[in-house]
């Protein structure tokens, strides 16, 4: 048996480690003077031989700088499968992403012989990262590249079992996508393993998939909130603080607010139903956004984004449902009614709640929503279209940059469009993008009448009509992407006296009735300390870089508000 370059005979782990990019940015060694410039940010720790410093699925202690000793890093899933990554030993330290925030471990951590470390907490390691600004780059550069990799080798995470193209495999691994989870999916007719616990549990095929979480535990095609909860992604408010600000929506416009909020020292809460990134973190490409001039996909964009907020503090919570908002303050706090948690308190509200996609009035509709029916184009829906033919309806953005994607995966893609063109609400240079691709077909001044399916209701044909005359056609689509426009998500601010306009859209400014003869800052709401950014607020621009900058902009309407409620009445 031929030996590694460090003397080590191989393993599953050099096999593992061979598929990882960057190593020697993902894996990096602390030179000594490094260390001692970490040591009064944490404490040492000693393990003897065999003793874990962490276990996948139970939460993180933090960041570990291994001083003596090594340390094996493995995989453990939930079908009791360990398989080894890497050995760590002096110089190296022991992190990745979920440690910034005291999430479960992805990865088992066990003394090889007697270990010596220096432990930084969540709070300490942040702190790190900001006072240690070269230094900090190099740990959040490595912190950042072991959850790429372990996403792309797909380490760690739950196990999903059950057909590639099933409606519950495709909701839960574009959510776990989404939120940047690491997971990987078997196929039961390909892999033993898999079958085994097929024939274990001897679903139904409403059950697919089944989900094996780290512990072992099995659900059965569990809801979001079911698998997060499963999987220790959701946590509500740390004990009962008050924060100084509760952002509702984690879309480019609240990541913006509770970075640039946690960056000056305000506390922080941002809740969200489904998914870091909004509408903007399914884009599968963003062209037009500043400083990017070869594009950037909304997912990328939004979780740099996510990973900054959490650096700087930010208490990060999905999925969790908003319910309503309490503002009459009867403790000086607005309270935050949150679905299967306790409320959550803060001084001031910002509503970036954004949109919820807008389903066009076609019979049916809800039958195929999730089987051959979707909102938005990620990688996930991207393969169930493989060499197919696809439909798409819309006429903005969003359906440009959707249709430009899903060209590069479908043998066509077919642009059904209600109006006469594209120029009105699409960006010049998809326009062009979208002329120059061959397998991308336009249908203006049509519209879908009706969906049929087959006996599984998975979608199988559509029909549609000309909007010009009698017309009719139909073809044989197993995959319709709909891009016709969001409303706003605002049915959580009923009865707190926050003021609508006639869209549903939150009125601010001296545009809102009750806020003439006072002087209000441009975001802030009919409702003092309530402010609204992004898309959901009335007469934004319903761009990225808009709702980036309202997000940023806000921050110092929010700081002269807690600062005038700090100040004692005279």
């Amino acid at each position: 048996m031929t030996m590694g370059q460090d003397g080590r005979q191989p393993t599953n782990g050099d096999a593992l480690m061979s598929r990882f990019t960057r190593p020697e940015q993902t894996f990096p060694t602390l030179t000594p003077a490094e260390i001692e410039r970490i040591r009064h940010f944490g404490e040492v720790r000693s393990y003897e031989d065999g003793e874990f410093l962490f276990e996948t699925g139970k939460p993180g202690p933090g960041m570990f700088v291994v001083l003596k000793g090594h340390v094996a890093i493995t995989q453990r899933d939930g079908l009791g499968h360990v398989t080894p990554i890497i050995d760590q030993g002096p110089g190296q330290f022991l992190a990745e992403l979920s440690q910034l925030s005291g999430q479960p471990a992805l990865v088992d951590g066990r003394a090889e012989g007697d270990v010596e470390t220096l432990l930084l907490p969540p709070d300490r390691l942040r702190a790190l990262l900001v006072a240690e600004a070269e230094l900090g780059e190099r740990i959040m550069r490595a912190l950042i590249l072991r959850r790429v990799n372990l996403i792309q080798v797909g380490i760690g995470g739950p196990v999903l079992i059950g057909p590639p193209h099933s409606a519950g495999v495709v909701r839960l691994q574009g959510f776990l996508t989404r939120n940047g989870q690491p997971h990987h999916l078997l196929d039961p007719e390909r892999d033993r393993d898999a079958a085994e616990v097929i024939a274990r549990y001897s679903p139904r095929p409403e059950d697919w998939p089944l989900v094996v979480a780290a512990d072992g535990t099995v659900l059965r095609n569990p809801s979001e909130t079911e698998l997060a909860r499963a999987i220790g992604m959701i946590g509500g408010a740390k004990d009962d603080r008050i924060y100084d600000v509760a952002v509702v929506g984690c879309g480019p416009a609240g990541l913006a607010t509770a970075v640039y909020a946690a960056s000056e020292g305000l506390s922080v809460a941002v809740l969200d139903i489904r998914a870091f990134g909004g509408q903007a973190g399914a884009s599968a490409r963003i062209e037009n956004y500043l400083g990017f001039p070869t594009g950037i996909s909304g997912q990328a964009l939004t979780a740099r984004a996510f990973t900054q907020a959490q650096k700087f503090g930010a208490d990060i919570m999905i999925p969790v449902t908003v319910k309503s908002l309490d503002c009459t303050r009867t403790d000086g706090a607005f309270s935050v009614a949150l679905e299967g948690c306790d409320p959550l308190r803060s001084r001031a509200v910002v509503v970036a709640s954004g949109a919820r996609y807008r389903r066009p009035d076609i019979a049916n509709l809800d039958k195929f929503e999730g089987r051959g029916v979707w909102y938005w184009a990620s990688p996930v829906e991207a393969r169930l279209c493989a060499g197919e033919e696809v439909a798409l309806v819309g006429a903005g953005n969003s359906a440009g940059q959707a249709a430009v994607f899903l060209s590069g995966h479908a043998r066509k893609v077919l642009m059904i469009i209600r109006g006469g063109g594209l120029g009105a609400s699409m960006s010049r240079y998809l326009i062009e993008r979208i002329e120059a691709t061959p397998n991308i077909e336009l249908m203006f001044n049509s519209e879908i009448t009706a969906l049929e399916g087959d006996e599984a209701s998975l979608l199988r044909r559509i029909h549609w009509k000309s909007r010009l005359s009698d017309d009719v056609d139909s073809a044989d689509i197993r995959n319709l992407f709909l891009f016709v426009g969001a409303d706003p998500a605002t049915a959580w601010l009923d009865g707190c006296g926050v003021t609508l306009d006639r869209g549903g859209f939150v009125v601010t400014g001296a545009q809102s009735e009750q806020n003439q003869g006072r002087l209000v800052a441009p975001l802030e709401t009919s409702v003092p300390g309530v402010y609204a950014v992004g898309d959901v607020r009335s007469g934004s621009v319903k761009r990225v870089g808009g709702a980036i900058g309202e997000g940023a902009q806000v921050v110092a309407s929010l700081h002269g508000y807690l600062g005038d409620a700090a100040k004692p009445a005279l």
